[in-house]
């Protein structure tokens, strides 16, 4: 070969070398994106308690290949009108018992992802199995379930409780609407309940202790009730003296 070749040779090797280092480099960067996507804030969590990217991304491909070997189903008709009526039982306990309704919402919501065919035996690879579909109600799981330990031992505060109750609802909220049509309004409904939350909790955090609501919505709707009871019955004292 002349130097010619050889030059034209090492200069194609090159051009190989740096489009396969491209290419892989092209893919990585696609694989990290789908990830990014799929699990959310848990990715930079699981990036950020491994070290290392290419270990932490091996992990959540791993979650993904496990969660594709679950039976995932949604609920029955029959079986998401039981627990949407299950729930409202266990929220309207939370007022003269918020310790035992938390239990209760803890339970239901297990009861609820085992019947989904998501894995209950272990809090861990419940959370791992929901981050690949639900990553968005992930924390909400793990604190829900962090203030349960801490309400079962007697040390979660009444605010606490509250706040326990808040996060299962929003995990209950997504597994027993996914599929339906309920799904949307239940999350509108749910938006709204944590925007009047929020104002109630600026104007007068003090009366909302003291009044044990785990929903927020309940105080607006029955003052708005009881000043369309007083309209009605000065429209009819009118008419009477008319």
């Amino acid at each position: 070969m002349t130097t010619t070749q050889i030059l034209l040779l090492l200069v194609v090797l090159v051009v190989i070398v740096v489009a396969v280092v491209a290419a892989l480099a092209a893919k990585r960067r696609k694989r990290s994106a789908e990830l990014r996507s799929t699990f959310g804030s848990e990715y930079d969590r699981t990036v950020e308690g491994s070290g290392k990217r290419k270990d932490a991304e091996r992990e959540l491909v791993d979650r993904k290949q496990r969660h594709e070997q679950l039976q995932i189903r949604p609920l029955s008709d029959a079986s998401r009108t039981r627990y949407l009526t299950a729930w409202d039982g266990v929220q309207n306990r939370f007022i003269d018992s918020p310790v035992l309704a938390l239990s209760e919402a803890d339970a239901l919501v297990t009861q609820m992802l085992n019947e989904r065919g998501f894995p209950t035996d272990d809090t861990r690879q419940a959370a791992d199995m929901l981050s690949v579909e639900h990553a968005g109600v992930l924390d909400d799981f793990r604190a829900g379930h962090q203030i349960e330990q801490a309400n079962s031992t007697d040390r979660a505060n009444t605010e606490q409780v509250r706040q326990g109750m808040l996060h299962f609802r929003r995990v209950f909220e997504e597994l027993v609407s996914e599929g339906s049509a309920q799904s949307g309004s239940m999350a509108g409904d749910h938006q709204q309940g944590e925007h009047q939350q929020g104002e109630h909790q600026q104007g007068d955090q003090g009366d909302h202790q003291q009044g044990g609501y785990a929903d927020d919505e309940q105080r607006p709707t029955h003052r708005d009730g009881a000043q369309q009871d007083r309209a009605a019955q000065q429209r009819a004292d009118g008419d009477t003296r008319r």
